[in-house]
């Protein structure tokens, strides 16, 4: 067995457990998996599976936070080069280099924001490992609720996925190559529609090919990264603003189409019920540019309500305007 471990030293308020769940979104999941106080995903480094666990520990210094992480794999460690992956993916999946002192200080300004910010200190905008894992996670979950969804995304996952042969490892997220070899009656087989398992192989074929380049959507604005994903066969606006906010990282972006949201701004911020996607982009600009961030805060809250988080025993600091706050520090 081979081991690496590294730590990443992170700028305060951090909360792991907040921002694996923010990840996961439903305890089911199990791709992202979370045990209380690990974070264990299975990644594909130098082309071979391994088991990345994440761990928060404490710095020494109250203006920073250490997370610890180990990679495992069968035969030798990951070169060198592959722990610079991993690491440079859990800072990205983490949102460990996300500044979010802007955001605190619009909540501290803000009388129905502010609240949610003071109960979730720490949670930090994660992502999708890569853009392709977003645009299988937005289409699994298309017209189904999010439950369904991720029941859905487990069974490809153990299917397809990666594995890594420890006692207790689940799968990782299928590769573009995996996924391209499959035919959508397999898919079907799984419970995805033929269309939905037509749209996802057709992705995984065409980044394949090289004729999809989704990862060079990084470069681009977000006007012109929403309309490259409605160029794409079975991608519709609130598929396209789901991978801009949870593949790309876009804060800016609350989906407006997407019913937990609505339902979550109708609880906590008087939302009508009548309100269409006109009114909640209305209500994301007034919050721009942080209406992801809100986002988030308000999956949190619902997951907190139906007793997946414990948010009481460790009780955040109050929310205050920053003098001076950057991201992760290295």
């Amino acid at each position: 067995m081979g081991t690496a471990r590294f730590t990443i030293e992170v700028r305060s308020p951090l909360r792991l457990d907040l921002t694996v769940w923010a990840l996961r979104r439903r305890s089911h999941n199990t791709i992202d998996v979370w045990d209380g106080t690990t974070y264990t995903r299975t990644l594909v480094v130098d082309g071979v599976p391994v088991q990345v666990a994440v761990r928060q520990g404490h710095a020494g210094n109250p203006e920073q936070t250490r997370l610890d992480v180990e990679v495992r794999g069968r035969g030798k460690a990951p070169s060198e080069a592959g722990v610079a992956e991993v690491r440079s993916t859990v800072e990205r999946m983490l949102g460990l280099n996300v500044d979010l002192a802007g955001f605190y200080e619009l909540a501290a300004s803000d009388q129905g924001l502010v609240a949610l910010a003071q109960r979730f200190l720490g949670m930090r905008p994660p992502r999708f490992a890569s853009v392709f894992e977003a645009l299988v996670n937005a289409v699994a979950c298309q017209q189904l609720s999010l439950t369904v969804g991720i029941h859905l995304l487990d069974r490809v996952a153990a299917a397809y996925g990666p594995e890594v042969a420890f006692r207790g490892a689940t799968p990782g997220f299928p590769t573009t190559e995996r996924l391209a070899a499959a035919e959508p009656s397999q898919l079907h087989r799984l419970g995805f529609s033929l269309a939905k398992a037509r749209t996802i192989i057709g992705l995984a074929r065409g980044v394949c090919s090289g004729d999809l380049d989704l990862e060079a959507l990084e470069q681009a604005d977000d006007e012109h990264a929403v309309s490259a994903l409605l160029s794409l066969p079975g991608i519709g606006r609130w598929s396209a603003e789901y991978v801009l906010l949870r593949g790309l990282g876009r804060l800016g972006v609350l989906p407006g189409d997407d019913v937990g949201a609505r339902n979550n701004l109708r609880r906590r911020f008087e939302l009508p019920a009548s309100a269409g996607y006109d009114d909640v982009a209305a209500l994301a600009r007034s919050w721009w540019p942080y209406g992801g961030l809100v986002y988030f805060h308000l999956l949190l809250d619902g997951l907190a309500g139906a007793g997946y988080l414990d948010v009481a025993a460790d009780q955040p600091r109050a929310v205050e305007k920053p003098s001076v706050q950057t991201g992760a520090g290295e």
